[in-house]
């Protein structure tokens, strides 16, 4: 039995790409806005593109902050990637502005300190031991990042129990969060070939119906 993998329509996000990618790598997918369809499935991936108010007033107007909260807390997997990662934490701030976040994650995400942004391409992440996401990669694997903010304490991440996958755009930045059900990505797995396919197999072999 293939587990079964609703991505979340709220209007952002590379949907029909992580559609695609995520049904190569085993799952059964469907694109929705569907809340009900979103609680009960297997797996929830939110995905997310563009600017953190833009993504929040569109979880907002769809009700989903708490289908998500409470898909966490009962420990049933989300999966959220690039903006839709960002979006987990406690707030957003762009061009002076902070929005509020869905605070299931400690932190806040800011302008990346570097020179170039977007920071747009292909990157090594640096995962620590008993990463599930990671597990079986080879160290410094590549995978692709389009993005100009992020989370850059990974270090007061960890210590509120995260286990933190880093990488480097002139300074330290999270590249991906584990936390019980919860997983997250700044970069796009859907767009990170070979790499990125194993990740999502990692991810869906988490779900109950891909033990």
């Amino acid at each position: 039995m293939t587990a079964d993998v609703v991505v979340l329509d709220y209007g952002s996000g590379n949907l029909r790409s992580a559609e695609r990618a995520l049904a190569a790598a085993g799952a059964t997918v469907r694109v929705t806005d569907d809340l009900a369809a979103a609680a009960a499935a297997d797996g929830l991936v939110v995905p997310g593109v563009g600017a953190y108010a833009a993504c929040m007033a569109g979880i907002e107007a769809l009700g989903a902050g708490p289908v998500i909260a409470e898909r966490v807390a009962a420990g049933r997997p989300v999966l959220g990637i690039c903006v839709g990662m960002q979006v987990l934490f406690e707030h957003g701030e762009e061009h002076g502005v902070v929005t509020k976040g869905l605070g299931l994650l400690p932190g806040g995400v800011t302008r990346l300190a570097a020179h170039r942004l977007p920071h747009m391409g292909w990157n090594t992440v640096r995962a620590p031991r008993g990463s599930v996401l990671f597990a079986g990669l080879p160290e410094q694997s590549r995978f692709y990042f389009v993005h100009s903010y992020a989370m850059g304490e990974p270090a007061a991440l960890a210590a509120a129990g995260a286990v933190v996958t880093t990488a480097h755009h002139d300074t330290d930045f999270v590249a991906a969060v584990e936390r019980g059900p919860l997983s997250a990505a700044q970069f796009h797995p859907e767009k990170s070939a070979d790499t990125g396919a194993a990740l999502l197999r990692n991810w869906l072999a988490t779900l109950p119906a891909g033990d």
